[in-house]
This record gives structure tokens, sequence and C-alpha cells, in this order.
């Protein structure tokens, strides 16, 4: 009878141990139902480990596409390290990463997937290059949002670009409606955002950290990357914070930059760009990967046709209310062949600690720079220059700024060039004219203020400029 009572009594505990199983299986697919339908998918219910060490990968991408199926919602990524490869981001679906949530990057740059960009895109025939841990194709209505990290992990690959240049961090293809907002993204293996021919693109609050470009985005000939808003985000990036070209409509804003190259780079056409309340400042917190230097380049630098052949228009451009330091030159504005610039305006802008090379507006293109205005300006230089140390002869730049034979601002080959309240300043006395202007058809100085060094006796070098307004600038008469 004993026997047969503990018989019983194992028959009803392992009862209740299957009916316990039943009942948290039933609860979890009964909470994951309702998850489901609040447009919520826990990252967790589709198998993600999230322990820094398991590959995610599937239980990600699972996670994704059962959002998309059910119309789009919130993929959601509570606390944890989820070690991934390629997550394909698909329409109408976010990306919640959670305070403590971090998407971490695998290893293997073999791992990672790429788009195939249109044919017509100049990078088409890069390929692999176009590798991404976050990707998305031909999508629409996408956001990446929360408190949470994506870390690139320095995936390197010595087959790739530079080799050394592993896949990007979130790359975008021929999207619309697209929002990132809230993260932070650390140690890239390449750009941390590189989009292409895509419009609606709002990018606000995210910090980023290491890497080389912050955020990276192209357009083609006929076909501009529309309506970019950059706001409010902080630049903390090895190579270019903000780079590109063909873009249409761009507002770059209330950013904070730090770079150990460019702040902002544009290597191709635009329209309607403003840039406005922005503070960028050097030497970069993070290493020029390719070179580890850490001194930062150009503020902002507008060059159409610098790294290759690029032809369109460069026009409609406002900078105001900045703040620079400790930059190499706080403006390089320079086109080749094949482009055209129209109306640039920079104004209330303040730079201090410039210490390698004069502001410059250049022409090597065929047309010259149409109307330029630079108005309520002040820049402090490092000065102590010597005369005949750098030829009065200047040739074309490559694709960074470079020491000229003026201290203070270079121009060549502009059409209407003006200067409203600008004051130019030198720490140390400098023997170079601290303007050389060539080639200008109409020049107006609107007070321009310098100081007078000894020996220099022609402070502002006018060459083939046939039209000059002074008022309120005390100079010698022009040479024509």
């Amino acid at each position: 009878m004993p026997y047969v009572k503990g018989t019983a009594n194992r028959c009803r505990t392992l009862a209740v141990a299957v009916w316990l199983v039943l009942a948290l299986t039933l609860f979890a697919a009964a909470r994951t139902a309702l998850a489901a339908e609040a447009g919520i998918f826990n990252v967790r219910d589709y198998g993600a480990v999230g322990d820094g060490k398991t590959p995610d990968t599937a239980a990600l991408n699972k996670a994704v596409a059962a959002c998309a199926q059910a119309g789009g919602g919130q993929v959601r990524f509570p606390p944890g390290r989820y070690l991934s490869a390629t997550v394909h981001l698909k329409s109408r679906v976010t990306l919640y990463l959670e305070a403590g949530a971090r998407l971490v990057g695998a290893k293997d740059p073999n791992l990672y997937q790429h788009p195939t960009p249109p044919a017509f895109l100049p990078e088409a025939r890069w390929g692999k290059w176009h590798r991404a841990l976050i990707l998305a194709d031909g999508a629409e209505d996408i956001e990446i949002a929360g408190s949470g990290v994506i870390d690139g992990n320095k995936v390197f690959d010595p087959t790739g670009e530079e080799r050394m240049r592993g896949p990007h961090t979130f790359v975008f293809v021929n999207c619309r409606n697209v929002t990132v907002r809230d993260v932070s993204f650390v140690d890239s293996a390449n750009y941390a955002i590189f989009f292409q021919i895509s419009d609606h693109v709002d990018i606000r609050n995210v910090k980023f950290t290491g890497g080389w470009d912050g955020v990276h985005f192209r357009g083609a000939p006929q076909r501009s990357c529309k309506d970019v808003s950059i706001v409010g985000c902080r630049f903390y990036t090895g190579d270019d914070s903000i780079a590109g070209r063909y873009w249409e409509n761009v507002v770059i804003s209330d950013c904070i930059v730090n770079s150990s190259c460019n702040g902002i780079r544009l290597i191709g056409p635009a329209t309607h760009l403003i840039v406005r309340d922005c503070l960028f400042y050097g030497p970069g917190v993070q290493p020029h990967r390719s070179s580890n230097r850490y001194n930062m380049l150009a503020g902002i630098n507008l060059q159409p046709g610098a790294w290759d052949k690029t032809t369109g228009d460069l026009d409609d451009v406002l900078i105001s209310d900045i703040t620079m330091q400790n930059v190499s030159t706080p403006f390089h504005f320079m086109m080749k062949p094949g482009n055209t610039a129209n109306r640039i305006t920079v104004t209330r802008v303040t730079a201090t600690g410039v210490y390698r090379a004069a502001c410059s507006v250049e022409s090597w293109a065929e047309a010259p720079f149409k109307n330029v205005t630079f108005r309520d300006i002040d820049i402090e230089f490092e000065g102590g220059g010597t005369a005949g140390k750098i030829p009065m002869q200047v040739k074309a730049p490559g694709v960074d700024a470079r020491p000229l034979p003026a201290w203070g601002f270079y121009a060549r080959h502009v059409e209407n060039l003006t200067f409203e309240d600008f004051r130019l300043t030198c720490v140390k006395p400098d023997q170079r004219p601290v303007m050389i202007c060539q080639d200008v058809n109409r020049l107006t100085l609107d007070t321009l203020k310098f100081p007078r060094f000894k020996d220099v006796n022609e402070p502002v070098v006018l060459n083939r400029v046939p039209n000059v307004r002074l008022s309120h600038t005390d100079l010698p008469p022009a040479k024509k």
C-alpha cells in the first residue's frame, strides 16, 4: 500500500509540474500575443538571449519579420547585449532600444550583408562596401529610437577600404520617412549612418562616438537626398562628422561637432542647405583611425568635385550663428570643373584658435562662385607666418584646406564677393597679406577690420578685381 501511495504522490507531482509548464507556456504565448496586438514585439520572445556571447542574428530578424507581417509596430530590446550580424529593418517597423540595451556587431565581417544599390549610383559597383549591422532597402516609415546603444564593435576588415574598414552601422537605400532619435552609436567600423537616394530623414538627439563619419548621405545626379534634418546631435568622430553630396533641403542645427577630420564635408552639389546654431571644436576626442591623428581640419568644407567628378549646382546655402574653436580653417569653399555655385551666405560666426589656413572661396571650375557674402564675422588666427615661405602662385587644392599666401582670406574666380563687419585678428604677428583676391569681378568691403603688422606694405592684395566698393575700411588704393 505505501508503494501505491508513493506512486500516486509522484503522479500528482508530475501532473502539477506538467500543468505548470503548460500554464507558463500558455502564459508566455498569451503575453506574446497581447504584446503583438499592442504592436510591441520583444526580441526575447523570439529567442534573443542578450548575453553578449550568443549570436542573436536569427532571433532579431525573426522579431522584425513578425512585426512587419503584423503591419508594423515596435521591436523592443530590453536591457542586455545582443550580439548580431545584419538586422534587416522593414517598412513600418521601429527598433526600440531600452536603457541598458546594446546591439553589438558580430566580429566576423563576412557575416554581414549589403543592399544592391541602383545601377545609376556611382557607388553601386562597390558591392560589399555597403555592408551594415542594420540594413533597410526600399523601406518606408522606419525608425530607430530609445536610450540604448548601437555598437559597431570595431569590426575591422583587412580586405576592406584602406585595408581596415568593415561594415557601416546603419545603412538604408531608397527609403522614405526615416527617423533616428535618442540612441547612441559607438565604434562604428565605417560610417555610423550611411544612406543613399532617400527622403524625409530626421536624425535627432543622437550621439556619435568613434568610428569614421557620423552621418554620410549621398544622392546622385538628378536624384538628390531630399528633406533631411540633423538636429541636436553630438558628434565625436574620427573622420568627418557629416559628409556627402547631392543634397536638397537639408538642415543641420543645434549640433556639437568634434572631429579629427572635417566638421562638415560636402563633396558634391547641394541646394537649400542650412547650417545654424552649431559648435565646432577640436582637437578630436576620438582618433582618426587611418592616421591616428587628433587635430581637427576645416569646420565647414564645401568642395564639389574634390573627391571625384560631380556635376550640378551649389546654391542657396545659409550658414549662421556658428562658434568654432581650434580648427585648421573655419571655411574652405572650393569647386572643380562641372560644378556651379550661386548664393552662399555666412553670418554671425566666431572662430578662435585657427591654426593652419586662411578662409577661402576658390573656383577651379569654368564658372565662378557667383554671390558669396560674409556678414558679422570674428576670426582669430594663430598667425606667425613668414612672407615668401608660401608661394604667391596658388595651386588647386587637394581634398583638404592647405596653407595659403594670405593669413586671413583668399578668393579666386568669384563674381560678387561681399564682406560686412568682417573682423580678423592674429595671436602672433604675420608677415603675409591679410587678404588676397584674384579674378573677383565685384568686391565689397564694408567695415573690414584687421591688425596692421610691421613690414606688410600691402595688407590686401587685389589682382584682376575691376570693381571695388569700400565703406568704413581704411585701405591703400586698390590694384587692378
